[in-house]
């Protein structure tokens, strides 16, 4: 099957896509916290987070928008990254980690919910190496720590 996406910078208009990928993707058992927000506090918290500062770039197919990623570029973080659960298979596990060590060439680190089985192998197959063990930072939920340096890839 061919997917012709282009991966570009977010716009405003892109925003609402955003919260709804944000949600139904970190809705998905393991993938979000068991307290999940709801779609409205997604809505504000992604406005917030455009205004201070989040770098965020998005894969469309055929005009929609599939995926995104939110860089941290000042402190080297990969903050979010989730495709359209029905968009999972199109490549985009591929190119959207290449985009961010494109981003972010000196490196960078990320975390995730430690039962969050899928998303550990695709930062693993991407390159990206296991750091520790810890928890969220606000709910307090088990995560693991990951990090991708020039060496780690080579």
């Amino acid at each position: 099957m061919d997917y012709s996406y282009i991966i570009r910078p977010a716009t405003t208009a892109d925003h609402e896509q955003i919260a709804e990928i944000w949600h139904s993707s970190a809705s998905l058992p393991t993938v979000g916290p068991d307290a999940m927000p709801t779609l409205e506090e997604l809505r504000r918290r992604l406005a917030m987070e455009f205004e201070a500062g989040w770098d965020v770039t998005v894969a469309a197919l055929a005009g929609d928008v599939v995926g995104f990623m939110a860089i941290k570029p000042r402190e080297a973080v990969l903050d979010q990254l989730f495709i359209r659960p029905g968009s999972l298979g199109a490549g985009l596990g591929r190119a959207l980690p290449r985009h961010v060590m494109q981003a972010m060439p000196c490196g960078f680190t990320l975390y995730t919910r430690s039962a969050n089985a899928r998303a550990r192998r695709f930062y693993e197959r991407a390159g990206l190496s296991v750091l520790r063990e810890g928890l969220h930072p606000r709910n307090r939920d088990p995560v693991t720590y990951c990090a991708w340096t020039p060496a780690a890839t080579g």
